[in-house]
């Protein structure tokens, strides 16, 4: 990506007027850079159960889950956004020694507070805000749980949602070679035995610990291997009864791109793990099972996606994408309309005319499984524009 780069010696100067010269001269030398895209994209989809509503989240992007059960809407809609559009900045210095920088970005996905009848306007989300000090990284990131600089080249926001620990959080990581570890914002999910209903809980008062070690960190091979280990916990009322619940869950993800000939490259993730909830296929499967007195089970998940990428010449490439998870539910949920098994598939063609420019065409096909034997189904074709700056 191309970034903006602007000497803020304005902003020096300004500051200087209200603090020491002891502050003045690190900002000077501050390098801020801007950058982020602009992406348009048209989606024609068909559900087999009948499309959600405007603004819902999976006529966005494909989120497994999101296209279970019915709807009194039509199977095919015709979607126009421009709201994966994003924009950052960051800032880097070197003071007496030490790297010291910072990050942040905004996109516009997820909100449903946009309005398509008359102006398309949508608030801005975080992404990411963290800040960098020597081997320290303080704020919201991706999960040290995933490698995303190994997502397949699609032209779907979620891409190969199925198979990847998509997750971004506030956390505090230390990185010492090739060597990580973090402590991460914990949030737990239970599947209700009695209502069937995701049960959230933010009472967790143990942080999520994650390591990781990066066998190959380079721009066209990565190789890392990740864990993670956490307390499942919830201490609230549900259904006016109070109910206290803990579960360790653990888990372990493999990821890697590597590169195939001169331009090629293989990409993929494994992940496993009981307990892992969030940490898989966006929340896919809850992390245990949950009744009224407190009990849990928890609830052992397998997921991946494998890529390949191709290119046809310098300009024009090809990805295909394999993605799924499945899990293991505990008897006591069996025969109720409790997620069980998702896959997805993609295609698609790709031109980039310059560097920071890019036209594609891409297909792709969602199947998501329930206990019950329900089984629905997305087809979408998607049309993207993109410049990135």
């Amino acid at each position: 990506m191309n970034y903006l780069k602007i000497k803020p010696t304005l902003l020096a100067t300004l500051t200087a007027l209200v603090t020491s010269n002891a502050y003045a001269s690190p900002l000077n030398q501050t390098d801020i850079t801007i950058g982020g895209y602009i992406k348009a994209d048209l989606m024609l989809s068909h559900y087999s159960n009948g499309a959600p509503d405007t603004n819902s989240i999976s006529r966005q992007s494909y989120i497994p889950g999101t296209i279970s059960g019915d709807s009194n809407n039509g199977k095919n809609v015709l979607d126009f956004h421009a709201r994966e559009s994003r924009f950052n900045i960051a800032a880097q210095n070197d003071i007496d020694g030490v790297k010291v920088s910072g990050f942040i970005e905004l996109d516009f996905m997820t909100h449903f507070d946009g309005s398509e009848r008359i102006d398309n306007g949508y608030s801005p989300r975080l992404r990411l805000a963290y800040l960098n000090y020597d081997k320290w990284t303080i704020g919201q990131n991706w999960s040290t749980f995933q490698n995303p600089s190994v997502l397949p080249d699609n032209l779907d926001f979620s891409s190969a949602a199925d198979g990847s620990p998509f997750i971004r959080q506030g956390q505090v990581r230390y990185t010492n070679g090739k060597f990580q570890v973090s402590l991460e914002n914990p949030e737990s999910t239970f599947t209700s035995v009695e209502t069937e209903s995701r049960v959230t809980s933010g009472s967790g008062w143990l942080p999520d610990v994650v390591l990781r070690y990066n066998f190959l960190n380079e721009n066209n091979a990565q190789l890392n291997l990740s864990s993670v280990f956490r307390r499942v916990s919830l201490d609230s009322k549900v259904n006016q009864d109070k109910i206290k619940a803990d579960e360790f869950g653990y888990g372990v993800s493999l990821a890697g791109k590597l590169p195939i000939g001169n331009m090629d490259d293989f990409r993929f993730t494994i992940t496993a793990g009981e307990g892992l909830g969030r940490y898989a296929a966006l929340n896919y499967i809850n992390a245990a099972t949950l009744n009224a007195e407190g009990d849990t089970k928890r609830i052992r998940t397998v997921s991946g996606f494998m890529a390949y990428r191709h290119f046809w010449n310098e300009k024009l490439r090809s990805s295909l994408t394999l993605s799924g998870i499945t899990a293991d539910n505990p008897t006591v949920i069996s025969n109720k309309a409790i997620n069980k098994s998702s896959y997805s598939g993609y295609v698609n063609l790709l031109y980039s005319p310059t560097v920071n420019t890019t036209f594609g065409v891409e297909l792709m096909h969602a199947n998501n499984k329930q206990e019950n034997g329900s089984d629905v189904e997305l087809t979408r074709l998607m049309f993207s524009a993109k410049y990135s700056f």
